[in-house]
C-alpha cells in the first residue's frame, strides 16, 4: 500500500517533465539526431501544463482532458491539429501506465474521449494546402545559388521532401539505368516512414539525372548539394 500511496502524489507537471525526458531520448534517428516529434509533443503538452500543472495525476480524467481541448480551440488551433495533439497527450498517459506511475484506469478513461468532427464543433478548419504556382517558383530560381536552384527543380520533378534532397549523397544513388527502366534510384537513409520499417525509393528520370550529373562527387558520403564552403 505504501508504494501506491507515493504514486498518488505525482503531479501533472512532474509527469510532463518525465515524459519529455523520455521522448528526447526515444525519438531519435539511427544517426542519433532528434526527430521533430519531441517538438510536437511539447506543443501538445503546453495547454495541459498551463491548466493542470500542479493537479495530482489521479484527479485527471476525460472532463479535464476536454477542458484542455477547449483551450486549444480558444487558442485558434485547427481541428485536425487538435485531434493529433490530443492523441499525443493520451499517449503520455499510456507511457505512464506502462511505467506504473499512472493508474491504468486513467489511461483507459482518457481513450473514451472522441476526436472533434468537422461541422460538429467550433474549432476552425485548416485551409487546403495548394501547390505553389509555377510562375512563383520560376521567379525565385534566378535569385538563388546553383545548389538551391537544383534542389528546387528536383523537388518539382520528384515530389521529394526538402530533407531528402539536402541529404542526398552519391552513395545513395543507383545509376544503373538498365535495371530501372532508364531511371536512377535514390534511396534516402532517413525518411518519414523509416521507423515503420518501410523502404523509400525515389525514381529519377532523364531530366533529374541531367540536373544531378554535375553534382556527383568522388566522396561518396558528401552531400551532393552542400553549399560552397560548408
Amino acid at each position: 500500500a505504501a508504494p501506491h500511496a507515493a504514486k498518488c502524489d505525482l503531479r501533472i507537471g512532474e509527469l510532463v517533465m518525465m515524459y519529455l525526458a523520455h521522448c528526447d531520448q526515444y525519438y531519435r534517428r539511427a544517426d542519433g539526431s532528434s526527430t521533430s516529434e519531441p517538438t510536437c509533443i511539447r506543443a501538445a503538452l503546453t495547454p495541459l501544463n498551463d491548466l493542470y500543472d500542479v493537479l495530482p495525476v489521479e484527479e485527471f480524467g476525460p472532463l479535464k482532458l476536454k477542458a484542455v481541448r477547449e483551450l486549444m480551440v480558444e487558442r485558434k488551433w485547427v481541428r485536425t491539429n487538435i485531434n493529433r495533439q490530443m492523441q499525443r497527450i493520451v499517449r503520455m498517459f499510456k507511457w505512464g501506465s506502462e511505467a506504473e506511475i499512472v493508474p491504468n484506469t486513467i489511461y483507459m478513461a482518457l481513450r473514451s474521449v472522441s476526436g472533434l468532427r468537422r461541422g460538429r464543433c467550433t474549432a476552425k478548419e485548416s485551409e487546403p494546402v495548394k501547390p505553389v504556382p509555377a510562375t512563383a517558383v520560376d521567379a525565385v530560381l534566378p535569385l538563388v545559388s546553383p545548389q538551391i536552384r537544383t534542389m528546387i527543380e528536383l523537388q518539382r520533378l520528384t515530389g521529394m521532401r526538402p530533407g531528402e534532397v539536402c541529404a542526398m549523397r552519391t552513395r545513395d544513388l543507383d545509376t544503373r539505368t538498365r535495371n530501372n527502366n532508364g531511371c536512377w534510384v535514390y534511396r534516402p537513409t532517413q525518411h518519414k516512414t523509416l521507423h515503420h520499417g518501410h523502404a523509400r525509393a525515389v525514381y529519377l528520370g532523364p531530366a533529374a539525372q541531367q540536373l544531378l550529373q554535375p553534382w556527383l562527387r568522388a566522396d561518396l558520403d558528401a552531400p551532393l548539394l552542400e553549399p560552397d564552403g560548408a
